[in-house]
């Protein structure tokens, strides 16, 4: 039986290096894409074939959309160079980046790039990598926490995450025929490098958030790897459509 293949955008650190390792471990190979962390894309590449996988690395910048007809080519070629195969089963758009700013002090120039990242790039790279994904494969789309609850300063940002999870209803329903399930994980705090590190670094937000957490503390990524991996097992195929939340239960 062949491993499935996942393809998962913004892979070179953080949420993405660690669903990455999950899903190695549990018997996937990997296509990783980074922006500018190629030292990073190639170490982690090096460790997955460490654990017996095989996966590449390919350079993607999402907020370029004008890239996507060749960077589908470029996921075609390495299909065809690693794997013989002409397809890839499962496409997680993790990539992002973060703007802090109340609404009043939100730039245009922000907003756009938060469209283009979370938002414009999902949607095209989406739709361009269409034709390489397995019919009865699945899409993981990520979003935030702060689709569903508010906290002053991510007014553009969430707006984008809260857009990614309409579209995935859409995806969900107008790919359901080629048997292609799309879900939306919305991560809640997170101790990583996003946004300058602040929940990870600054004790007094950390703490904050810990105290409005079910389970008593703030979320590491292994916390959202897991997740992730989770909604690509096969157990897991009769799931579409849906938001989940793994936030450990913030602002219950």
């Amino acid at each position: 039986m062949k491993a499935p293949i996942a393809l998962i955008t913004g892979a070179s650190r953080g949420l993405g290096k660690n669903t990455a390792q999950h899903l190695a471990r549990q018997g996937s190979d990997l296509i990783l894409t980074y922006r500018s962390g190629a030292d990073e894309a190639q170490a982690l590449v090096r460790e997955i074939e460490a654990l017996g996988r095989r996966a590449v690395a390919l350079p993607l910048d999402v907020s370029k959309s004008s890239s996507f007809a060749a960077f589908a080519a470029d996921v075609k070629a390495a299909l065809g160079r690693v794997w013989q195969r002409e397809t890839f089963d499962h496409l997680v758009n993790n990539a992002g980046m973060g703007v802090h700013a109340s609404f009043a002090e939100t730039t245009e120039g922000d907003f756009d790039a938060l469209v283009d990242v979370h938002l414009k790039g999902p949607f095209f790279l989406t739709q361009a990598l269409l034709p390489l994904i397995a019919d009865g494969g699945r899409i993981v789309n990520v979003s935030s926490g702060l689709a569903r609850f508010s906290l002053p300063g991510y007014a553009a940002y969430a707006s984008m995450k809260g857009g990614i999870e309409v579209l995935t209803r859409y995806l969900a329903k107008e790919l359901g025929p080629r048997g292609i399930s799309v879900n939306v994980l919305a991560p809640g705090a997170i101790e990583t490098d996003f946004g300058g590190g602040a929940v990870r670094d600054n004790a007094q937000l950390n703490a904050m958030i810990a105290s409005q957490t079910a389970l008593g503390r703030v979320g590491l990524p292994d916390d959202i790897g897991g997740a992730l991996s989770m909604l690509l097992q096969p157990g897991n195929r009769w799931i579409t459509g849906q938001r989940i939340e793994a936030s450990g239960g913030m602002f219950l």
